[in-house]
């Protein structure tokens, strides 16, 4: 099943706690990972950040919309148990946890804003149906920009000469850490008759071994397995090893499960892992806005 928002882990975690003992986090995921029947691919899927699953985030969510309703309480460090006004929730066998119910709650109210003059009606209602947390809301908001930029680095790179495509692809693989400079590590191959290789890199800095790359600036246009095949007798006739083969395009299935029975390695890369990449090593883009996003340091709190 798909990962659960975090109101919907409310009632879930809600019954797990509600023997009175003292629970650990870690032990809360972990069970509540099981009640959802969580694959381990959903269970290690991570926020566009990438520094935290996405279930252990809603489930950190959860315990805390709990807490600051008075369901729940926290007598030590990252450990659980909950309330008296837990127990009477449970007693009365709810059918839905959800934020709408924490309402009946002055200390959530006041955690929710609805309590502010200030607070417009508007916001309080969309705090209460939103599904998702601040960080699900910010990690989807990130995605779309990201993804709306990679689609504008495509429209780009295509109105571009060809010879630029070649030179950005040696630009590329020298900011992943080919080579070293961009002056010893990597060129692009100037001959009229180049025998199907765009370009060359060192994959050290010592120049050990060379890799060769095949660019195509194409648009709409798929490319299927003889393409690659081309290549790789490309590669032959250079007594080349190691390519990379890279396109504003896409792949066929054919030309992804291509495997050359030599000891011929090529690595496929299409426009869409292109632009993300270039993203990804500032390639083409710059920073215009930087977002920390911080916690409680425990370790600072706990410290005698």
């Amino acid at each position: 099943m798909a990962i659960p928002d975090f109101q919907s882990i409310m009632l879930p975690f809600l019954k797990l706690i509600g023997d009175g003992k003292e629970h650990s986090i870690r032990e809360m995921i972990d069970k509540l990972s099981l009640h959802f029947h969580l694959t381990e691919d959903e269970k290690k899927q991570l926020l566009a950040s990438g520094l935290q699953p996405v279930f252990e985030n809603r489930v950190g969510w959860t315990r805390t919309h709990l807490k600051k309703a008075g369901l729940l309480e926290s007598p030590r460090r990252s450990i659980i148990r909950i309330t008296d006004r837990g127990k009477d929730l449970l007693k009365s066998n709810p059918s839905l946890v959800n934020m709408s119910l924490l309402k009946q709650y002055p200390e959530y109210l006041e955690f929710i804003g609805a309590t502010s003059p200030s607070t417009d009606q508007n916001t309080t209602i969309e705090l209460t149906e939103n599904k998702n947390t601040p960080q699900d809301t910010l990690d989807y908001a990130y995605q779309k920009l990201r993804k709306t930029l990679a689609q504008d680095l495509l429209v780009k790179i295509k109105a571009m000469p060809a010879s630029f495509f070649e030179g950005l692809v040696v630009k590329l693989l020298v900011k992943m850490g080919y080579g070293g400079s961009l002056k010893d590590a990597g060129s692009q191959t100037r001959l009229t008759k180049d025998e199907g290789i765009d370009g060359v890199i060192k994959e050290d800095k010592l120049g050990l071994d060379i890799i060769y790359i095949q660019a195509k600036r194409w648009d709409n246009t798929t490319i299927g397995r003889p393409e690659i095949q081309k290549f790789v007798g490309a590669l032959a006739g250079q007594g080349a090893k190691k390519g990379v083969f890279i396109t504003t395009s896409t792949f066929t299935a054919d030309a992804r499960e291509y495997v050359p029975r030599n000891e011929t390695k090529i690595v496929l890369i299409d426009g869409v892992e292109l632009a993300q990449y270039m993203i990804d090593y500032n390639l083409g883009v710059s920073v215009k806005s930087t977002y920390e996003l911080k916690e409680i340091d425990s370790d600072f709190f706990d410290a005698e």
